[in-house]
């Protein structure tokens, strides 16, 4: 049985400068998380603390209650992929395989194999030889073979071709659903992964803003269109994200729950966003 992995009160500063503000929350077991945030937000140092990779200013990482830092056996529960490249030029793929099973145990080598043929590589291609693409193949089927509980995904469709992403999210799910065990994907492509998460962490300003189940959540992604003076009426006491106006037609974006009993003007028109816009819309539409 899994424990549940919990980030308590995480903060990280690099000499004046705060990366990360009082991060908390909690990763249940087997469940598909999407870690999202605009560049700078701090989404990879925190995925590093969480990795013992590095050390926060204060909080702590803790899995069954016992904090992971310097405990092995528990350190050994979580597996951080990352844009970071851990090993030497001149190795082969084979031989990262090799690396995660003495770190883990018990790496699933018939996975990986089946991997290498789906990704286009073979086990003898050394690491210096590699494209970026490539490169990133060979870290996500580590990625899915390895023997951890906790699977953290920094950029893992970097340099990825659109037909290799769609290859990697399907054997992504089909290992979740064969051995189910946490995953956290951060990526920018949210579009693609809206139907693969099951939970929405948003980090906003080196804070989490968003920490709620994806359904829950655009559920209550509401867009309400019409004349101007109705939408304004029909919104009012609302948590409005954005509005935009063309020609007399007034689109508010939501982000609230509305009354089921309360009667929709004929001019008025209701729908859903998704997780990309509400991602825009929160964190003030800028890069991300």
């Amino acid at each position: 049985m899994m424990d549940q992995l919990i980030v308590k009160n995480i903060v990280k500063k690099y000499r004046r400068q705060t990366v990360l503000d009082n991060i908390s929350f909690t990763l249940e077991p087997a469940k598909i998380y999407g870690l999202l945030g605009r560049n700078g937000a701090g989404k990879t140092t925190l995925l590093n603390i969480m990795s013992n990779r590095i050390f926060p200013t204060s909080g702590e990482v803790q899995i069954g209650n016992e904090d992971v830092n310097n405990n092995d056996d528990l350190l050994s529960k979580i597996f951080l992929m990352s844009e970071v490249n851990l090993y030497p030029r001149h190795m082969k793929i084979s031989q990262t395989f090799d690396l995660a099973d003495a770190a883990y145990n018990n790496f699933d080598y018939d996975l990986a194999n089946r991997l290498l043929k789906v990704f286009g590589l073979n086990d003898r291609m050394k690491i210096t030889n590699l494209s970026t693409g490539q490169r990133t193949a060979s870290k996500l089927i580590v990625a899915l073979a390895v023997n951890a509980d906790y699977v953290l995904l920094d950029e893992p469709i970097l340099g990825l071709d659109a037909n290799h992403r769609d290859s990697f999210y399907k054997e992504l799910v089909k290992t979740y659903q064969e051995r189910p065990r946490t995953f956290v994907l951060s990526t920018h492509l949210i579009e693609e992964i809206q139907q693969l998460v099951e939970h929405v962490l948003i980090m906003d300003q080196h804070h989490i803003i968003i920490n709620e189940d994806t359904e829950g959540l655009l559920a209550k992604a509401y867009t309400i269109s019409g004349p101007e003076k109705m939408v304004d009426e029909y919104t009012a006491g609302l948590k409005v994200l954005k509005t935009e106006m063309m020609g007399n037609i007034k689109t508010a974006y939501l982000l609230d729950y509305l009354d089921e009993q309360r009667v929709i003007p004929d001019q008025v028109k209701i729908g859903h966003y998704d997780l990309q816009h509400l991602f825009i819309y929160l964190t003030n539409g800028g890069e991300y």
